[in-house]
């Protein structure tokens, strides 16, 4: 039941995560609404680096932060966003066909060195640090989208921007 449940959320969040990347404005990857924020590209290529590491919670018992670079550079057009994402689904949707109950319940470490961030069963870290935390990335985007008045997609319903179609 818990592959079941944790196949059809990732599929759900993957699927709608798309549909955002889809509407990513060429024009506008360099742009920032403050000054403290990620630009557009760097957004949207940290939601990458997360479908990454949703690969690695089923490829390797942990993740240490202190070996991964502290950024990437940013992918620099929707195309390569795309082109990546799709790459990354295709291997993410074969390990959630091939995992079993066992694998998603096995411990799944995230640190940072010594220090560890958290420590949980793999289908646990992939919903809180792999879906959840893409969710909320992909929503700082909507907000992009929307100060760039460039249309929103719906994603669990029609948007503002859908409404009256």
């Amino acid at each position: 039941m818990t592959k079941q449940l944790i196949v059809g959320d990732a599929l759900q969040e993957l699927t709608t995560t798309r549909r955002v990347l889809e509407r990513l404005p060429d024009e506008h990857m360099t742009w920032k609404p403050h000054v403290k924020s990620m630009a557009l590209g760097g957004l949207a290529t940290h939601l990458i680096n997360l479908l990454n590491w949703q690969v690695a919670i089923f490829l390797y018992p942990e993740l240490d932060l202190s070996t991964v670079p502290i950024r990437r550079e940013p992918l620099a057009s929707r195309e390569d966003i795309l082109k990546e994402f799709d790459a990354n689904i295709v291997k993410l949707e074969k390990l959630l066909a091939e995992c079993d109950e066992k694998m998603l319940g096995e411990e799944w470490t995230l640190r940072n060195g010594d220090h560890i961030i958290l420590r949980q069963p793999r289908a646990i870290a992939l919903r809180t640090f792999g879906l959840s935390h893409m969710v909320h990335h992909r929503a700082q985007l909507g907000v992009y989208l929307r100060l760039l008045d460039v249309p929103v997609p719906g994603l669990y319903g029609p948007s503002a921007d859908e409404a009256n179609k």
